[in-house]
C-alpha cells in the first residue's frame, strides 16, 4: 500500500531556489504581508458580477490589438496620392491616415482582422460598462461607501466614450469625418468661446491639418492612461470596500461568502479573459465592422448618405435631430441653442443626473449606514423605475439618431417620426417609470404570498364536503431568507415647518421638498416584508405539509403546469 506525500513549496528543488530573490524582495518591499492578505480575498459568486469583467479584459484586447495597429498607422493628414492593393482606390489623393488604415486592411498580414478586433473589442468595453453599471445601480451596490467608485466609474464611461470616438475618427474616412464634423459643430455652438475652442483644437478652421495627429496622441496616450489610473483606483477600492454580495443563508453585512482570489478566483478570471478575447475574435472573423474603404476619403464638402455614428455616440446626435429650431442672433452674436442644448447639455445633463444620485438618494432617505448586501430591483420600486425611465429616454434619442434610416428601411415619413421621437422622449420614459413600479409592486406581493402561503405544489385535494384546493408546500429556509433579506419601508412623517411657538422652522422649505421626495420614494403602495408573527402564523398554517410527490432543493425555481418543480 503506497500513500501521496506532500511537501510545502518552500522544501522543493524550486522553491529553495526562489527563496534567496523572493526573501530579498520582501525584506526591502515588505511583500509577504501585502500577498498574504489579499491573495485569499474573498470575492462572492454571481453571474452579474462578471460584467465588469467584461468590460476590463475587452480594454485588454483593446490595447494588444492597439499596440499591432500603431506599428503601420500613420497619423498625418497630408495629402497622398494611394497606390496600394485596393483597385478601386487606386490613384485617389486622400491623407496618410486613410492611405495606410488601407495598407493595414489589405497588405499587412492579418491587419483587417485587428482592426476588427480593436473595433469591436472598443464597442463591447463602452457597452459592458454601461451594462456593469447598469448592474449597479438597479442593486444600490453605489451606496455608502462606494459612492466614490460610482464617480469613477462614471468617469471611466466617460473616457470610454471619448476614447471610442478619437479611434473612431482616425482613418480619416468619409464615415468619420462626418462625425468629426458633427463634434466640430457642437463645439461651435458653445456660447461665445465655441469658434476659438474650435480654432484651438483643430490649429485653424475645420478640417485644418493637426486634428488627427493630435487625436491619436490623445487616443494612444493620454486618454488610455487616464482609463488605466481609474481602473487601478476602481480595483483598490473594490478591494479595501470589499465587494458586494446577494443576500442568502450565511451572507451578512459584516462577511463576503465566496472564494479566495488564489487559486479559484484567479483562475477563473484568467479564463474569462480568454473567453472574452475568443469572442471578440470571432465576432471579427465573422462580421464585418467599419469597412473604411467603402466610404472613401474626407471630403468637407461631400457626406456620406445614412451616415450614422457608433452607437454609444447616437443619444447624442439623436437629440440634436429632434430639436426645434432654436436660434438667437443678438448683438452680432449667433446663439445655436438647437445645436447646444441637445448636444452638449443631453450628455451633461446624462451624466451630472448619474454622479449626484447616489447623493440624492441618500439625502432623501436619511440612510447613512454601510451597504454591502446587494438589493433585489423589485425592493426598490422607485430606483428601478427611474433607472428603466432614464434608459428609455436614451434608447428614444438612440433611435430618433438613426431616424432617416427607419424612414427609410419601413417606409414611413421622416417628419412624423420625428415629431414622435419629440414627444416620445417626454412621454415615454413616465409610461415606464410607471409600468416599471406596477411591476416591482406586483413582484413584492408574489414574494409576500410566497412567503407566507407557500408554494402552489400542483396537487389537487378534495375536503370530507367535496370542495377541492391545492395543496401548498412552505418554501426552503434559504429562499425564504432572500425573499425577506431587505430593509422595513421606513415611517413617512410630516415635515415640522413651525415650532411650538409657531415660528417658521429654519430649512422649512428643505424639509418640505425631502418630504414630498421621501413620499414618493417610498409610497405609491409599496409593500413592506412580512412581519416576524406573520412568518410564525405561516409555518404553524404550513406544518401540516407532509411532503411532495417530487422533492426539490434549495435551487427550486417553482412548478410547471402540470404542477412538477421546474428543477426536475
Amino acid at each position: 500500500m503506497t500513500t501521496d506525500t506532500y511537501t510545502d513549496i518552500q522544501d522543493t528543488k524550486l522553491g529553495k531556489k526562489a527563496a534567496g530573490p523572493v526573501g530579498w524582495l520582501d525584506d526591502r518591499l515588505g511583500l509577504a504581508g501585502i500577498a498574504r492578505k489579499n491573495m485569499r480575498k474573498i470575492f462572492p459568486e454571481h453571474w452579474s458580477f462578471m460584467l465588469g469583467e467584461i468590460a476590463l479584459w475587452s480594454f485588454v484586447v483593446l490595447l494588444i490589438s492597439g499596440t499591432f495597429l500603431t506599428l503601420w498607422f500613420q497619423p498625418s493628414m497630408a495629402e497622398t496620392v494611394y497606390d496600394g492593393s485596393y483597385e478601386p482606390l487606386k490613384g485617389i489623393e486622400m491623407s496618410q491616415a486613410y492611405a495606410s488604415t488601407l495598407d493595414i486592411s489589405f497588405d499587412i498580414r492579418g491587419g483587417l482582422l485587428m482592426r476588427q478586433i480593436h473595433h469591436w473589442a472598443a464597442a463591447l468595453f463602452v457597452a459592458a460598462m454601461m451594462i456593469h453599471m447598469m448592474r449597479v445601480f438597479f442593486t444600490g451596490a453605489y451606496r455608502k461607501p462606494r459612492e466614490i467608485n460610482w464617480l469613477i466609474g462614471i468617469g471611466l464611461l466617460v473616457l470610454g466614450m471619448v476614447e471610442g470616438f478619437a479611434g473612431y475618427s482616425l482613418p480619416d474616412d468619409l464615415l468619420s469625418g462626418t462625425g468629426l464634423r458633427f463634434v466640430d459643430g457642437l463645439i461651435r455652438s458653445v456660447p461665445f468661446v465655441g469658434s476659438y475652442i474650435e480654432f484651438f483644437l483643430f490649429g485653424g478652421e475645420f478640417p485644418g491639418e493637426v486634428i488627427i495627429p493630435r487625436l491619436y496622441m490623445a487616443h494612444i496616450l493620454l486618454v488610455p492612461a487616464l482609463i488605466l489610473g481609474l481602473i487601478a483606483a476602481h480595483m483598490l477600492l473594490l478591494v479595501y470596500h470589499k465587494h458586494t454580495q446577494w443576500a442568502g443563508p450565511g451572507r451578512t453585512n459584516d462577511n463576503v461568502v465566496g472564494y479566495p482570489m488564489l487559486p479559484v478566483y484567479a483562475a477563473k478570471a484568467g479564463g474569462f479573459f480568454f473567453v472574452v478575447f475568443g469572442f471578440t475574435a470571432l465576432f471579427a472573423a465573422l462580421i464585418q465592422i467599419n469597412p473604411v474603404w467603402a466610404y472613401g476619403p474626407y471630403n468637407p464638402s461631400e457626406v456620406t448618405a445614412g451616415s450614422q455614428p457608433d452607437w454609444y455616440m447616437g443619444f447624442s446626435e439623436g437629440l440634436v435631430r429632434i430639436m426645434p429650431n432654436w436660434e438667437w442672433n443678438l448683438f452680432g452674436w449667433t446663439f445655436s441653442w438647437n445645436i447646444f442644448i441637445p448636444g452638449m447639455g443631453g450628455l451633461g445633463l446624462l451624466f451630472t443626473s448619474l454622479a449626484i444620485w447616489p447623493f440624492l438618494e441618500r439625502w432623501i432617505t436619511g440612510d447613512d449606514r454601510e451597504h454591502h448586501l446587494l438589493e433585489r430591483p423589485r425592493d426598490a420600486p422607485a430606483r428601478t423605475a427611474l433607472g428603466v425611465a432614464g434608459i428609455t429616454a436614451y434608447l428614444v434619442g438612440l433611435m430618433a439618431g438613426g431616424n432617416d434610416i427607419i424612414a427609410t428601411k419601413f417606409h414611413l415619413d421622416v417628419f412624423v417620426l420625428t415629431w414622435i421621437f419629440r414627444f416620445g422622449f417626454f412621454l415615454f420614459p413616465v409610461i415606464a417609470f410607471l409600468i416599471t413600479k406596477r411591476i416591482c409592486i406586483g413582484l413584492q406581493y408574489r414574494d409576500h404570498d410566497l412567503v407566507l402561503h407557500g408554494y402552489e405544489t400542483g396537487v389537487i385535494e378534495r375536503s370530507p364536503s367535496g370542495g377541492y384546493s391545492e395543496r401548498h408546500a412552505p418554501l426552503p429556509v434559504g429562499q425564504q431568507y432572500a425573499l425577506t433579506a431587505r430593509e422595513r419601508v421606513p415611517a413617512i412623517e410630516a415635515p415640522e415647518l413651525v415650532d411650538a411657538n409657531g415660528v417658521a422652522a429654519p430649512k422649512g422649505l428643505r424639509a418640505k421638498v425631502r418630504a414630498k421626495l421621501r413620499k414618493l420614494y417610498y409610497g405609491g403602495g409599496v409593500l413592506d416584508k412580512p412581519t416576524a408573527s406573520e412568518v410564525h402564523h405561516a409555518e404553524e398554517h404550513l406544518s401540516h405539509f407532509d411532503g411532495h410527490p417530487n422533492e426539490h432543493g434549495e435551487d427550486f425555481q417553482g412548478v410547471s403546469d402540470a404542477g412538477v418543480p421546474k428543477v426536475h
